[in-house]
């Protein structure tokens, strides 16, 4: 167990390192396993306000991760429990004070409105006792969720009470952390409200349907690639959500477009696709501009470089992002930027690359059917190589039922 000063210099290390996060399930991980460590819990839950609910967000159990195999995730049901005065994380939503339980098994119900449901503990063979449960709010003081900290232990692993004095330490802790979740989820707020005006715009390709195929398909296949690599689960588990929001804005830069070129039902001038082509370098721009996340990093990052091919004749290619203009060293002779190649390409658009290339060929448009699927797994056997990371494309053909299904569960009519 900590003593007090390090409980403090974790505190004030922690209110450092978790403004920094701006996916909000890489921090939900965070903010429970810090409060965990700071008051020695074997488990712990958040919810968050959703409406006239608390919706189920992030749990840890160290006891019952310790029955899985090696590497295996604890995997749980999402679920809502109203806010009102009959269930305990209920309770203290609706009346934003601190409820500190030393064994819920033992509740006086002549004392207290809430009770503890024990058919959780039942299923997992689990026993919670003491359970510590707080209020989290955030600068405008509302409270935009919940954590529950159970069963606190002793060096020697017994359980027993939260102890009172830490409790104002975690309420701390507790609104530093409100107030990193309000800024990570308004941030992924505005994310989603330029995926929604770019289906606005009457571009006819840019379906909701089309953009979270993309984000899907390329989540699937970065999950693969970087378990190949053998990259941190944390990390992987942050970039597959980084990924399938930011997938879904790779075209943001037609936006920028003139709509008589988005909109034009058939096969575009040479001149018109040289403009059309600047929708990758646009797209860059406008996300750079005010980026304040990780996401809108990444959708630069794939805006910018989903047209890149491997064997280096893509576009934009080597160009500064402010001005459009070729990089030093990298001009070809016509006096553009010349075409990134291999794994200079960055992983996030070598995979949207794919992804957008089957999307786009099995999606009807205003001048053609859509493609046959053999036809379309033909061509992309062909491009690589040439168009696409023969790697990411083997992990693409790995994944085709699961890519399927994606494409089942969002129909064009959506």
């Amino acid at each position: 167990m900590l003593n007090d000063q390090q409980k403090l210099q974790q505190l004030i290390d922690l209110g450092t390192e978790i403004v920094q996060i701006q996916d909000v399930d890489a921090l939900l991980e965070k903010i429970l396993s810090a409060a965990r460590k700071l008051t020695n819990a074997d488990a712990g839950t958040i919810y968050m306000k959703d409406g006239e609910g608390l919706q189920f967000r992030h749990a840890q159990n160290d006891t019952l991760q310790q029955r899985q195999a090696a590497g295996e995730k604890l995997i749980y049901k999402s679920f809502s429990v109203p806010i009102n005065r009959y269930s305990i994380a209920g309770y203290v939503a609706s009346t934003a004070e601190t409820v500190n339980i030393p064994d819920v098994y033992q509740l006086n119900t002549d004392l207290v409105p809430y009770v503890f449901d024990r058919s959780y503990d039942d299923k997992a063979r689990y026993r919670t006792c003491s359970m510590l449960t707080l209020p989290l709010k955030n600068r405008r003081n509302q409270i935009i969720g919940v954590m529950q900290l159970i069963n606190a232990q002793n060096d020697g692993g017994a359980v027993f009470p939260f102890l009172e004095r830490d409790i104002p330490l975690i309420k701390v802790f507790a609104n530093h952390a409100a107030t990193a979740l309000d800024q990570a989820q308004m941030t992924r707020s505005e994310i989603l409200r330029l995926i929604q005006v770019l289906t606005e715009v009457g571009d006819p390709e840019e379906t909701s349907a089309h953009l979270n195929r993309v984000g899907a398909y390329a989540a699937e296949m970065y999950e693969v690639w970087a378990r190949q690599k053998r990259l941190p689960r944390v990390k992987i588990e942050t970039n597959v959500e980084i990924l399938e929001l930011a997938a879904k804005l790779h075209d943001i830069g037609k936006l920028a477009i003139p709509a008589h070129l988005r909109q034009k039902p058939g096969k575009l001038t040479p001149e018109e696709f040289k403009m059309m082509k600047q929708h990758t370098l646009k797209g860059a721009q406008m996300l750079l501009k005010n980026s304040q996340s990780l996401y809108e990093e990444a959708a630069a990052e794939i805006a910018l470089n989903h047209h890149e091919y491997w064997d280096g004749s893509g576009y934009p290619g080597y160009v500064d992002i402010e001005t459009g203009q070729a990089l030093p060293g990298y001009t070809t002779a016509l006096g553009n930027g010349r075409g990134k190649r291999g794994e200079d390409i960055p992983i996030f658009g070598r995979i949207v690359a794919i992804a957008d290339f089957y999307d786009a060929l099995s999606s009807p448009r205003a001048f053609r059917d859509a493609l046959h699927e053999n036809d379309i797994l033909d061509m992309l056997r062909q491009g690589a190589f040439t168009h696409f990371d023969p790697d990411v494309l083997d992990i693409f053909f790995e994944r085709l039922d699961a890519i399927r299904a994606i494409a089942q569960r969002f129909p064009n009519s959506c």
